[in-house]
């Protein structure tokens, strides 16, 4: 008996010029297959569907001043941009070591850059944190270079299942790894007031924390789980209904981006795992290694210039960046992305 032929699923339709929906992009889901439609995208200034644009490369660069021969290490691979400009550097001599905790994202990135001819005998990938950056230096024998961009990938952000964006409805998640840990919808589920206020505070200074934080908790006392981006959100706008109308917009607008940012750094406990990766930094670098970091808010940029600061002051350092290093105002217009960005570096003394 023949087999029944799966019937011809045809791609999704969508109202207008251009697709909205993240699933409905898939021109800029294709990049290789749609390069005139990524182009236009790109020329916007939008981050096409799927992509990242890697910001400050020319700045990294410049800082980092890769040589052939060298052995780096890539703390956050993301979609690769910033690996593969640091590879192009090595010039087929070398090696990089990156690390990403995002097994779905990492293995595309992986066979992107073989496709380019980055294989193993360069380029060594592992899916694991960052702040392991000793053990692999230990196995690489320490680091010429060293880059960590802290920013969370614009391919994480624009897929909804993955529940980074509050401007599209998707599950309240927010992990890097969602294999791993629990979801922000778990984490706020079984958290109190106190602890809650707390967080938004610490996390991303959040000036109406205690309000946000008792909407939240007894929104869920009520038996009405706050477990999607769209209930955040709402719950979040009807708490700061009483705002004045011409400062409302655009107050919930950040508190939004305040509230899902503090959520993100705790389920994945990013500020544990910064502050372990910065301790670590001066004996993974060898003698006259840099290392370059960008920071996207307040939290993470202080507590880069903290460490910097006491490497240097203990003599670690031989030099660090005292003040921040921003993306041009060509750049950010380009990719608005971009506009939050700081970067930080330092260098490792040849005598230490």
């Amino acid at each position: 008996m023949e087999e029944q032929q799966k019937p011809h699923k045809r791609r999704v339709r969508y109202s207008g010029k251009y697709p909205k929906k993240f699933e409905e992009k898939y021109k800029e889901l294709q990049p290789e297959k749609y390069q005139e439609t990524i182009a236009h995208v790109i020329q916007k200034g939008n981050t096409p569907a799927g992509m990242h644009r890697s910001i400050m490369v020319k700045e990294i660069l410049d800082y980092l001043n890769i040589q052939p021969g060298e052995i780096g290490f890539d703390a956050t691979l993301g979609y690769g941009g910033h690996t593969k400009a640091m590879l192009e550097c090595l010039q087929g001599q070398g090696h990089i070591y990156a690390t990403d905790v995002d097994p779905e994202e990492s293995a595309k990135t992986r066979k992107r850059l073989e496709t380019l001819g980055y294989g193993e005998d360069i380029l060594t990938i592992r899916l694991q944190n960052f702040c392991t950056i000793d053990e692999i230096a230990k196995e690489a024998g320490g680091f010429d270079f060293i880059l960590a961009d802290l920013g969370v990938s614009s391919m994480q952000i624009d897929n909804p299942k993955r529940g980074f964006s509050f401007k599209t409805d998707g599950p309240l998640d927010l992990r890097l790894n969602q294999k791993e840990g629990v979801s922000a919808a778990e984490r706020l589920a079984t958290i109190g007031r106190e602890e809650l206020a707390g967080m938004l505070y610490e996390n991303s200074d959040e000036p109406y924390c205690e309000e946000i934080a008792k909407a939240i908790t007894e929104e869920i006392r009520k038996g009405n789980p706050v477990d999607t981006t769209t209930k955040l959100r709402q719950v979040i706008k009807k708490t700061l209904d009483f705002l004045p109308e011409k400062e409302k917009k655009d107050t919930i607008r950040k508190t939004c981006q305040r509230t899902f940012q503090a959520l993100r750094i705790d389920v994945n406990h990013e500020f544990e795992v910064l502050y372990d990766f910065m301790e670590k930094i001066p004996s993974a670098l060898k003698p006259g290694g840099r290392v370059a970091i960008l920071t996207f808010h307040s939290g993470e940029d202080r507590l880069v210039k903290k460490a910097l600061k006491r490497g240097y002051q203990a003599g670690v350092y031989c030099d660090y960046a005292k003040d921040v290093i921003r993306p041009s105002a060509k750049e950010c217009a380009q990719n608005g992305r971009a506009r939050s960005t700081k970067m930080r570096y330092a260098k490792r003394g040849k005598g230490i």
